[in-house]
């Protein structure tokens, strides 16, 4: 008995199936030319597939291109865990009052550093404040640099974002307004990037913010399995 070839459609979910394999494999992220190699695909069938898989979920892309399995897995196996900013809402407005600062979540998206969330404290008085959707480059600020330590070691990334990973935080002094003060933290465990961020136009607040800053860090991590 003669054994029917796949048809177009079957083929084009087995080769999906394979990228989406592929990149299980590769937490880093690969880019399009990787998995077209690792898989034996022509890159424009790959990158059809990458594109797909991304729009549906299953795979994400991040500011350098690379690609790696999305949150949609997660859901399929039922791994979903709370949505990032319903848990980081109430611990921000907690640690923009004991801090006595403005306290933002930042979250890459589409390669800017973009505050998602906003908690100010109840004390009056001059301060610097993000408002939501602010958008600010991810090499610059405390808080993008933060956000880009959440994510995987990277070979050309900056020092400092490495710095930021290692010591779970970093400061900036007057790097995107002249006279702020920051303190940052990464948050990984999330899938997109993202990092809590103080923010002052009092540089000693800064002295007494960082075991603030990686309490409320544990404490979100704790939904993720982060927690340290």
């Amino acid at each position: 008995m003669t054994r029917a070839e796949p048809n177009e459609g079957a083929q084009t979910l087995e080769r999906g199936l394979a990228v989406l394999v592929e990149l299980s494999r590769h937490p880093g992220g690969l880019t399009t030319a990787q998995v077209a190699t690792a898989c034996g695909l022509h890159r424009s069938i790959t990158t059809r597939l990458l594109v797909s898989l991304q729009r549906t979920g299953f795979a994400r892309r991040d500011e350098t291109g690379a690609y790696s399995v999305g949150p949609a897995v997660g859901d399929l196996l039922g791994l979903s865990r709370p949505e990032l900013r319903a848990v980081a809402a109430p611990v921000l407005d907690r640690l923009a009052r004991t801090v006595d600062a403005t306290a933002s979540l930042v979250e890459v998206v589409d390669g800017y550093a973009v505050t998602t969330l906003v908690a100010e404290p109840p004390s009056d008085g001059p301060r610097f404040s993000y408002r939501l959707g602010n958008r600010d480059p991810l090499d610059r600020g405390a808080g993008g640099v933060a956000a880009l330590a959440a994510g995987p070691p990277r070979p050309d990334e900056p020092d400092r974002v490495a710095s930021a990973r290692a010591h779970g935080y970093l400061t900036t002094h007057g790097e995107l307004n002249l006279g702020a003060h920051a303190i940052a933290a990464p948050l990984p465990g999330w899938g997109r990037p993202a990092a809590i961020n103080i923010v002052t136009n009092r540089e000693s607040v800064l002295e007494n913010a960082r075991d603030p800053l990686l309490d409320a860090v544990r404490e979100i991590g704790i939904h993720t399995g982060d927690a340290i």
